[in-house]
């Protein structure tokens, strides 16, 4: 594993419910649907060399998070065009971290994207240089529990590049919406932009903006998964800290950029 990167030329820039820098001209849409954000505690020395160079993991009182996060990505457009409707609408699964460069910028870090289309896994890998994953998917609403409570569910198996036999399978009961986000749960949700590789050791970070996130508390009813693991990452121990469903929003994704992001 890398070393930490030690970055103290910026304070992390202020946590918003809000972007902080509104996308006139993007480079995609798209609308992320039905989805369940599900978070461990770890260590920052754990994940640290996981991170873009130019990034550390970025901490609340201490500690940072993994996330798995798993939803619907609906109609991914180009610039203005209108959103394409078979090939841009699938399952999508994610691991991510946390992180923060040293403009202040706070970001995520995906570690592995599981979906369900296998033409935006080849574009994602080659054309943007995430680590997307081609994948058996289901998302699946409605559900009733045996309280009545309606349930969502999600499915991944892995196909290729693998690892082979990586696999998730989440149930979620959606609760009443949230009034006041906690300061937790604006740090893992709030988050405007990824950190990836760009240009020689730059981490770029491509920004998005969409409005605020309609949040509900969820009780995780299964999880069994080991897409955490398979992403090089300590397999969860105990509890979730954190579960939350939202309905979703519509997105703009900007160009990625080494330096400050411009809308």
């Amino acid at each position: 594993m890398l070393a930490p990167v030690s970055i103290t030329s910026s304070v992390p820039e202020p946590i918003t419910p809000d972007a902080p820098v509104v996308l006139h001209s993007p480079l995609l849409t798209q609308e992320w649907l039905d989805l369940t954000f599900v978070h461990w505690a770890v260590d920052p020395a754990a994940v640290a060399g996981l991170l873009p160079a130019g990034t550390v993991p970025d901490t609340l009182d201490g500690v940072t998070f993994v996330g798995l996060v798993a939803f619907r990505m609906h109609r991914v457009g180009w610039m203005r065009l209108p959103g394409v409707p078979y090939f841009g609408s699938f399952p999508e699964t994610n691991v991510r971290l946390y992180s923060v460069d040293e403009y202040g910028r706070r970001g995520v870090v995906f570690r592995s994207m599981d979906a369900s289309r296998l033409v935006p896994v080849v574009m994602g890998r080659l054309g943007f240089r995430l680590p997307y994953v081609w994948s058996r998917m289901s998302v699946r609403t409605g559900e009733d529990g045996e309280d009545g409570g309606d349930m969502v569910a999600y499915t991944s198996a892995r196909r290729l590049p693998g690892p082979r036999g990586a696999y998730s399978r989440l149930v979620v009961r959606p609760g009443e919406r949230i009034a006041e986000p906690t300061a937790l749960e604006h740090f893992l949700t709030a988050r405007w932009g990824m950190h990836k590789p760009f240009l020689g050791d730059a981490a770029g970070f491509l920004p998005n903006d969409h409005p605020r996130w309609p949040l509900h508390r969820a009780t995780l009813v299964t999880c069994e998964e080991n897409l955490v693991r398979s992403a090089g990452l300590p397999a969860p121990a105990g509890d979730p800290v954190s579960v939350l469903y939202s309905p979703g929003v519509r997105v703009r994704l900007g160009r990625a950029a080494a330096g400050p992001s411009r809308g």
